[in-house]
């Protein structure tokens, strides 16, 4: 291949992508599934408190920090959950999808309290370091203090579901 010949280049690359990466019989990589579109999994119903903690976890506006999805993997893990990463909303139904115990719902909000905890050490730093952003980082403090009021909330209306042999009774 000459040094100035991108034909040579192209013709290339097309091979590669025709060998290495399409899926569909024409040779073109494009699919009409959506990777994060998900399965039938995520279209099963969760708790009512799920939503609202969507609302006010997953909007940084609203709650002071961003909690990315490594974050929320790393949440479940420490309740001995098993999430895949998807979009953050999906990962936040599987985790409390399944949820019947107080205790289950104290631990992993008492893991969103350690995650958001460390972010407002990170933002007492700063204040500390930048005092003319001080204010800044103190309204997203009091944005955190009011989301973890509602965790406290929520762990107090939750009402266990107990286990019955007719899962019609209830």
């Amino acid at each position: 291949m000459k040094p100035n010949d991108l034909s040579d280049l192209r013709a290339e690359f097309d091979t590669f992508v025709r060998n290495k990466c399409s899926s569909n019989e024409d040779g073109s990589c494009e699919s009409n599934v959506n990777p994060d579109s998900g399965d039938a999994v995520d279209d099963e119903p969760v708790p009512g408190f799920v939503e609202q903690i969507s609302q006010n976890l997953l909007a940084p506006a609203r709650c002071g920090v961003y909690i990315s999805r490594l974050d929320i993997k790393r949440i479940a893990e420490a309740v001995d959950e098993s999430l895949p990463i998807k979009e953050r909303g999906k990962m936040l139904k599987a985790l409390f999808r399944h949820t019947t115990t107080r205790q289950y719902l104290e631990d992993a909000f008492a893991e969103f309290n350690r995650h958001i905890n460390g972010r407002i050490l990170i933002y007492q730093e700063l204040s500390t370091a930048f005092p003319s952003s001080k204010y800044i980082f103190d309204e997203k403090v009091a944005k955190v203090k009011k989301t973890q009021k509602i965790f406290e909330q929520i762990v107090e209306d939750y009402e266990e579901i107990e286990p019955t042999f007719d899962p019609m009774l209830v």
